[in-house]
């Protein structure tokens, strides 16, 4: 079940400001360890410390791999890469130069196989994680949005 919450655009020059959307409550984080004991305690022939292990080089590889300018697919799961982040276009390519037009890297990853969008909507259920006065106040917490250090993302997508 995924928990979701309202809340409301505020960027002041937002089109979508004052507007309603749903944004999903991440209750919990698992590293590495809490993964590696969660996936020991499914039946597994193999202790949370090899698994732990297993997942650790897993992680050490992907990051040298993507540095390398390959992706790394993990079936049904996600295909991880490098992205650019642009400033600005050039005019030209004679133009374009790494220091103007270039902001830096970022990791993306898309979901593959099993774990598709497509799937994800199929098989995903949504609950309000708590419920809001008529008066638009909430009664379980603020109706702004967390965890994101002020920048709003497009909720449109």
């Amino acid at each position: 079940m995924i928990r979701y919450k309202k809340y409301q655009m505020t960027g002041e020059k937002s089109p979508l400001k004052g507007l309603w959307y749903a944004r999903p409550l991440i209750e919990d984080t698992f590293d590495t360890e809490r993964l590696a004991k969660h996936m020991a305690n499914h039946n597994t022939p193999y202790s949370e410390g090899l698994i732990k292990g297993v997942l650790t080089d897993m992680i050490s590889c992907t990051k040298e791999l993507i540095l390398d300018g390959k992706n790394v697919k993990l079936d049904d799961l996600a295909i991880f890469s490098v992205g650019i982040v642009s400033k600005k276009g050039a005019t030209s390519a004679a133009a374009f130069t790494l220091a103007d037009n270039v902001k830096g890297l970022k990791l993306c990853a898309r979901a593959t196989g099993e774990l598709s969008n497509a799937q994800i909507n199929l098989e995903g259920q949504l609950k309000e994680a708590y419920k809001y006065n008529v008066d638009g106040g909430e009664s379980g917490g603020g109706n702004k949005p967390g965890g994101n250090d002020g920048e709003e993302e497009n909720p449109l997508g």
